[in-house]
């Protein structure tokens, strides 16, 4: 009962190990959670959109998109990207990985999609929830794709986007921690034979940072950033 509360499959071609130790990480992060905290996770901010998603086409090509504020704001600024397929949006501005993690059931799995799309760990390295490793980030993540692959949901990890300073909070290096944290992930992404998008790689200025036509604030995206983001993840999808 508690496995199917936390949306992970009894379906026997999962091992018990792996089940196991998906619902500890789970358990884990949840108590972890401030008992005075007034919904932690952002469960409000999507359940009435949640509520509205229609059954799965018979293709099964819905995608759900888990991330921050770089995800929430895609649609809005690059609804070209969103209008011919069945994608659904589930990103919140300000979001860490562990609050991901938790509402990751209701967003996520709840939705039945084929795939997941993942793209986070900006706000981690930034500490908006205060300081944190990036060992903790890549396991948050790696929960993630841990609980949409036992519910038979492709994952799609991407790298996390170039940034060269972050202008609410300076002086956290992550022009540094980006790069180890995106390489973190593609060695889990390789060894587990989920599929890795480099999106940084292709949008970084050189240094680190975000190219100059691609950003607003060395972080967030300008049109022309969501238009290249689109073009790469497009490719991917259709791969």
């Amino acid at each position: 009962m508690v496995s199917s509360l936390l949306g992970i499959s009894s379906k026997p071609q999962h091992t018990a190990m792996r089940r196991a130790a998906t619902l500890v990480l789970l358990l884990a992060l949840t108590m972890a959670i401030p008992t005075s905290a007034q919904d932690w996770a952002n469960f409000d901010r999507y359940q009435e959109a949640n509520a509205e998603v229609g059954p799965v086409p018979e293709e099964r090509a819905r995608v759900v998109f888990m991330g921050d504020s770089i995800t929430e704001g895609w649609r809005e600024a690059y609804p070209e990207f969103w209008e011919s397929s069945d994608f659904v949006n589930r990103g919140i501005s300000g979001e860490v990985t562990a609050q991901m993690l938790i509402r990751f059931r209701q967003d996520v799995v709840e939705l039945n999609p084929a795939t997941v799309f993942i793209l986070a760990g900006t706000n981690d390295i930034a500490e908006n929830l205060g300081p944190t490793t990036l060992q903790a980030i890549t396991d948050n993540i790696k929960s993630m794709a841990e609980v949409a692959r036992a519910n038979e949901i492709d994952v799609i990890i991407a790298s996390v986007l170039p940034a060269s300073e972050y202008g609410w909070r300076p002086g956290l290096e992550p022009d540094i921690k980006i790069p180890a944290l995106n390489a973190m992930l593609k060695s889990y992404a390789e060894t587990s034979g989920i599929r890795y998008v480099d999106l940084f790689s292709r949008m970084t200025d050189g240094e680190n940072g975000l190219r100059e036509e691609l950003t607003t604030d060395g972080v967030h995206l300008t049109r022309e950033g969501y238009r290249v983001m689109s073009e790469i993840v497009s490719a991917a999808l259709a791969g």
